[in-house]
């Protein structure tokens, strides 16, 4: 039993340590910065651009948000990619006054490989951009998205996440989840990361790209997480990505348990993926660069399976010297109530304190709150299930309410 104490310690310190390090950055968030320096003033040209696939009830709402953008019509156009599209997307695009691209690829029908084949095309054209913004179909987005956007660009920021935020917060238990979930990683991970001078990461939506960035390698994204794939590689090259607390997108996530642990699976196959693909080579941007960004990234790919994968051998190896020890079965409730009651009162403290921080309405969200704890374990058991099976699936998400751009904000 000896070597699985000095095994157990070992771990202990290391899932410490880790933890340790995730809170005093977290800390970080709560400090207020001075705005950056405006480097060049100028009002930039941007494109907006959607990748759509059967989106007819929702696309136009998105596009008319965007046409009421704060910002000079002539220098901004919004682009649809209507992907594989068998119903009304291309059509109602088109009618709410957005230029639509229709692509047909049975066989690569992904998002990364939508923004590829178009940005290719623009690329080609030469055309007259200057930056590009990605929103998800079912987005809509606050009048001030671009506006502040154009900010960043000028204070010398060239991809930059925007704010995340939910439109369907209080729909169920499920979608208070996703709205706390995004909420804490806004203000703990990715303001916290560039108060420090480290890295966000983008965000699946509401990021923006200078379009420079992109003309020598188009949008090469392999995996099923394109953007996590697309931040690690720059954080691979020693460039951090920027962070925009005021450029406000709005997300509409699933309200069924179902729909809810198909697409968390599917994040989590891509990001076992960039696992696979890309841990070996942060640890050596790591090593040759020597910074504390590098190391951060290392840290995030690290942070969520592996991590993860190290508790369990931790608990398993608890129980093993428990059981050698002899069973006590009033102890081993005890032990069992002193891990399980503050793993589940902290994560619904923490939304809490986020709420209260940001200035979120508490009372209609109390339900969620009370489920929160649920909706992290939920996604526990997918971490676990796709170790063993790796479930790709696309699975769209129904639209239950017609929300527009007035009704949030």
């Amino acid at each position: 039993m000896e070597y699985l104490y000095i095994i157990q310690q070992a771990l202990v310190w290391i899932v410490t340590i880790f933890w340790l390090y995730q809170l005093i950055v977290s800390i970080c968030s709560l400090v207020k910065l001075k705005d950056k320096p405006i480097l060049e003033e100028k009002q930039n040209r941007f494109m907006a651009i959607i990748p759509a696939h059967n989106e007819e009830s929702v696309i136009k709402n998105l596009v008319e948000s965007l046409n009421k953008q704060n910002y000079p019509k002539e220098l901004f156009d919004i682009y649809v990619i209507a992907d594989n599209c068998t119903d009304a997307t291309a059509q109602i695009a088109k009618t709410a006054g957005a230029i639509v691209y229709e692509r047909f690829d049975e066989e690569n029908k992904t998002k990364g490989h939508a923004l590829n084949w178009f940005l290719n095309q623009k690329i080609e054209e030469d055309a007259p951009y200057d930056a590009f913004c990605v929103f998800d179909a079912d987005n809509i987005v606050d009048e001030n998205f671009i506006k502040n956007m154009n900010k960043k660009l000028c204070q010398g920021e060239d991809v930059v996440q925007g704010y995340r935020d939910i439109k369907n917060p209080t729909d169920s238990w499920v979608s208070a989840g996703y709205a706390i979930f995004y909420w804490t990683m806004n203000r703990f991970y990715h303001l916290a990361r560039y108060n420090l001078g480290l890295s966000p990461l983008i965000n699946g939506t509401g990021f923006m790209v200078k379009f420079d960035v992109v003309k020598p390698h188009g949008w090469d994204t392999k995996t099923l997480t394109e953007d996590i794939e697309f931040s690690l590689k720059r954080i691979i090259a020693g460039k951090k990505l920027g962070w925009a607390t005021d450029a406000i997108v709005y997300d509409e996530q699933p309200v069924g348990f179902k729909q809810s642990w198909s697409q968390r699976s599917r994040w989590t196959v891509g990001h076992i993926q960039c696992i696979q693909n890309y841990t070996k080579d942060l640890a050596v941007a790591t090593k040759e660069k020597k910074t504390l960004m590098n190391f951060d990234g290392f840290l995030y790919i690290i942070g969520s399976i592996p991590m993860f994968v190290l508790t369990l051998v931790l608990l398993a190896i608890n129980f093993i010297m428990y059981l050698g020890n002899g069973i006590n079965t009033t102890e081993l409730v005890i032990n069992i109530l002193r891990y399980l009651i503050p793993t589940f009162l902290l994560p619904i403290g923490t939304a809490i304190l986020i709420m209260l921080l940001d200035k979120k309405p508490i009372k209609p969200m109390i339900k969620g709150l009370i489920c929160y704890p649920l909706f992290l374990g939920s996604w526990l058991l997918i971490n676990f299930k796709c170790l063993f099976k790796k479930d790709t699936t696309w699975e769209k998400i129904e639209h239950v309410r017609d929300i527009k751009i007035n009704d949030v904000a």
